[in-house]
């Protein structure tokens, strides 16, 4: 097979860039098609910040009767970069593939020659040109709908990547549960010995008074993630810019905030799936959209919420304040008319094994879905190491 591989350059290969996704797994009842906006917004600067720390480019292929049968994005990021790295490691993204090795290599060659000009000498993928809350990792078990901005891939995808000689760099894991489940006993336990100390308090979020929360959202990301796996601080106006982007779907009821003597130790953030909203509109979110969009969410709203962060302040890790949350959450989730029937916790590196452990003792949970970040090294000969352990 003839293959033509193709840059994007103006606004009709950006339009077969998303279509591209399309053609291949529009036949796949589990996709889920992603906003083309929120696509858009990875490649534009004016809306990416990551733009101020690196370039990315993006090519299409085609075989020889001019049909899409792939696409791939290549970027440099100077704030790119995992623990215990020694060398510079660019990123590939957006990949999407028909089942074909030879496609999926030409396809992954253009990106490594591309990122060896900027000085590279590997590449991680698929990941995102920004931030890791998205379009990052390649799922290798639980190819069920994805949720919102997560990367979605058939299983052969799996294939294409290992035979091009990626390597499991880290697993990332997904945990969910039945949402009107009993928690564990030995959780309960905690929180009723927590729920009595007058010291100890819990809030769920205030939509009038989201100033406040920022406060406390930084107060507990700073001291429980800054400087890990290359995170960096969060301030204030960056925390009520995220807010304000969550307040139109943001349930009160399953975002809540701990308290020591009135000082924010922990929080549990989470949303709606809105994805249950997004999968009937077809990429699109024009005004009919946007309408159908407030309507679902009055008449037909989501049955699931998905977890986006759950952070412990170091001083008060493993001394229960999860469970304590988990508690007062259980508290308000599970009482009539029962709208919330599943939950889903955003992936965690397998290279933080004591956030696994906190989203394992949540209760009965599972481990719903696995991506994999992999790794390739320019220089064949080179030991791989894969991400260590956060301690």
């Amino acid at each position: 097979m003839n293959m033509q591989i193709i840059p994007v350059t103006d606004n009709i290969t950006a339009t077969e860039f998303i279509q591209t996704s399309v053609v291949i797994l529009k036949n796949d009842p589990n996709w889920v098609r992603p906003l083309d906006k929120d696509i858009n917004e990875v490649f534009d600067k004016t809306k990416n910040k990551a733009f101020r720390f690196g370039e990315i480019t993006r090519w299409i292929l085609k075989d020889d009767s001019g049909n899409l049968i792939g696409r791939i994005a290549a970027f440099i990021n100077k704030k790119y970069k995992s623990k215990g790295d020694d060398v510079p490691v660019g990123g590939i993204g957006f990949f999407e593939c028909i089942n074909n090795q030879d496609a999926a290599d030409l396809l992954f060659d253009n990106a490594k020659h591309w990122l060896i000009q900027k000085g590279m000498e590997a590449m991680d993928g698929p990941i995102n040109f920004g931030e890791r809350d998205r379009w990052w990792g390649l799922i290798t078990k639980g190819f069920t709908p994805p949720l919102y901005c997560m990367n979605y891939n058939p299983p052969y995808y799996v294939t294409l990547f290992e035979n091009y000689g990626f390597k499991l760099f880290y697993n990332q894991v997904c945990f969910a549960l039945e949402a009107q489940k009993q928690i564990a006993q030995k959780t309960r336990d905690r929180h009723k010995v927590l729920d009595a100390d007058p010291d100890i308090s819990c809030e769920t979020i205030k939509k009038n008074n989201l100033e406040k929360y920022a406060n406390d959202f930084v107060e507990v990301y700073n001291k429980a993630w800054a400087g890990h796996g290359g995170l960096k601080q969060m301030n204030k106006d960056q925390v009520m810019l995220m807010f304000k982007k969550m307040k139109p779907v943001m349930d009160e009821i399953i975002t809540y905030f701990a308290y020591y003597k009135g000082t924010a130790i922990g929080m549990f953030i989470n949303l709606p799936d809105i994805n249950q909203y997004f999968k009937h509109m077809n990429g699109k979110f024009g005004l009919l959209q946007k309408l159908e969009f407030l309507w679902r969410q009055k008449f037909r709203p989501a049955r699931k919420f998905v977890g986006l962060v759950f952070g412990i302040v170091p001083e008060w890790q493993g001394k229960g304040i999860d469970s304590y949350i988990i508690g007062e959450c259980q508290k308000l989730v599970q009482v009539p008319p029962y709208l919330y029937q599943e939950y889903e916790i955003q992936w965690i590196g397998d290279f933080n094994p004591k956030m696994i452990n906190v989203a394992e003792n949540f209760g009965d949970t599972y481990r719903s879905r696995n991506l994999v970040t992999y790794r390739y090294l320019f220089d064949r000969t080179k030991e791989f190491k894969r991400h260590p352990i956060l301690t």
